[in-house]
């Protein structure tokens, strides 16, 4: 298989192949070893490769991308940014995006090698166009940009040769191309300040950050809705919330939220910037967060008290993300009669909401109701009991009868709050109480498909793995679970059909 290669690589070199041949070239490639291709592989080969690219035939230049991509792979990075850095250069400059995709994931691949990266450093006008590349038409162009430029930004040389070289000016003359270019370079901006403290500071005094919270606290209601995505993700790490409370960014978003009350247009906006603070809930401290900035708190309560169901929808996910840990769960807990209240409206929602907001409440439902064996508290377990009764009159019937109904996501969803209370001794007492329910999670024959057989399967091993199953279900249910976990989520019972002598 090598030796055909090698005799169709020689033809192309020579510009003799026809298009037939690259096809069978593109798939001969797939089929030779990388270390084969390795040993076979000459400069010509490549150059004539590449040669190939600059014709006017679509089909042609499919071909040998397809070839490219494979060839190179096989190659060491260093060899090709010392032997190919002028087919490279040309490449960012092709008019078709699938030659620049496959040029930009080569420097990709080039600044990740210790000894290869110093070279692409050392070429800025590469550097250049690929930023240019983010100002592209094509997305596809432009996420392969800032991918590779997020690689180069990993290292102190490549942060240097950024923010602190000519570069600067071109990522800034980059984002006047439009708004759709500018928010694809705060893109970069947060990708590459996320990385560390060290990056994060590079960031800031290019300044680049100041210029995104400025449009985020600015009077663009739609460019604030877009900019609050990409500091959330910054608020993510540990670095990037300490420089967003620094710089006085969490004080500004909440004293925004307070404002949007006689804002007409802050529906918007809003979904996003309570966004950001369950996030921050979560991975900061949910006690902290709701103390310091009460008006978050309120705004998800008004939110799901609301009949827009865009507004529940983003409140729903939001109180599942804050209670998704006890902290949380205890800061809700603190609300007493209005959360009860409002997991009322809750369980209304699950059962008669369009499905979309059926499916998230489905989701918050489960989150709240989760609670790890080692945090079983005699309090804890009394309040996730006292939830569950506050959705629904029957919450175990509305949940049973929305896992029963023909929509695979319902009936996941519906799975997935059982699973949630699955290991907790009262959610147990009720499984067994219900009359034909332990029959139902044993019977098999009512998953149509695969997710929902995994999730009967998740449900049958939260069931199993409690320490109190046995003793509230005793052994002959118990058995017939860890028979059904030993078995898999996918068992068949085998049917035995007996031959009668004359039947058809």
């Amino acid at each position: 298989m090598a030796e055909a290669v090698v005799e169709l690589l020689e033809r192309a070199a020579r510009r003799e192949a026809p298009l037939e041949e690259l096809r069978a070239l593109r798939l001969a490639v797939q089929a030779v070893p990388p270390a084969a291709l390795r040993a076979r592989l000459s400069d010509d080969h490549l150059g004539a490769l590449f040669a190939l690219l600059s014709v006017n035939d679509r089909e042609q230049v499919s071909a040998c991308v397809s070839i490219l991509e494979r060839l190179l792979q096989a190659l060491d990075p260093l060899y090709v940014i010392q032997n190919l850095r002028e087919e490279l250069q040309k490449g960012l400059f092709h008019p078709d995006d699938s030659v620049k995709i496959l040029t930009i994931s080569q420097v990709g691949r080039i600044v990740e090698n210790s000894d290869a990266v110093t070279e692409i450093l050392n070429s800025p006008e590469l550097l250049r166009q690929i930023i240019n590349c983010i100002g592209g038409e094509k997305i596809a162009v432009a996420k392969e940009a800032i991918k590779s430029l997020s690689r180069i930004a990993q290292t102190q040389d490549g942060l240097e040769a950024l923010f602190v070289s000519s570069l600067l000016s071109d990522l800034k003359n980059v984002m006047a191309t439009s708004d759709i270019v500018r928010y694809r370079v705060y893109e970069l901006i947060v990708e590459i300040s996320s990385v560390s403290a060290d990056s994060l500071n590079y960031c800031a005094n290019s300044g680049l950050i100041s210029e995104l919270i400025g449009e985020l606290t600015g009077d663009d209601v739609l460019v604030r809705a877009t900019c609050i995505e990409m500091v959330t993700s910054l608020a993510h790490t540990p670095h990037g919330r300490q420089y967003l409370a620094q710089q006085g960014i969490i004080d500004k978003i909440s004293n925004i939220i307070v404002g949007a009350e006689s804002d007409p247009f802050s529906g918007f906006y809003l979904p996003g910037f309570v966004k950001f603070f369950g996030n921050l809930a979560v991975v900061d401290s949910p006690q902290q967060i709701c103390e310091r900035y009460p008006v978050f708190v309120e705004k998800v309560f008004e939110m799901a008290e609301s009949h827009d169901p865009t507004m529940i929808g983003v409140a729903v996910d939001t109180l599942g993300i804050l209670g998704s840990n006890v902290e949380g769960k205890q800061v809700l807990q603190k609300t007493r009669s209005r959360f009860q209240n409002l997991l009322n409206r809750i369980g209304h929602q699950a059962k008669n909401a369009p499905t979309e907001l059926r499916l998230r409440c489905l989701d918050a439902i489960s989150s709240l109701l989760c609670l790890p064996p080692e945090q079983q508290t005699e309090d804890l377990l009394r309040m996730t009991e006292s939830w569950f009764t506050s959705l629904s009159s029957q919450p175990l019937e509305l949940f049973r009868s929305i896992s029963t109904q023909p929509f695979p996501d319902l009936h996941c969803g519906a799975l997935r709050v059982f699973t949630a209370i699955a290991n907790q001794p009262w959610a147990q007492k009720l499984m067994l109480d219900s009359p034909g329910f332990v029959e139902y999670i044993v019977d098999r024959s009512v998953e149509p498909d695969k997710a929902s057989k995994d999730a009967k399967y998740e449900l049958v091993k939260a069931l199993v793995n409690s320490k109190t199953i046995a003793e509230i279900f005793g052994n002959q249910y118990y058995l017939r679970l860890r028979a059904y976990l030993r078995e898999g989520p996918y068992y068949v019972k085998a049917v035995s059909t007996t031959a009668v002598e004359g039947a058809e």
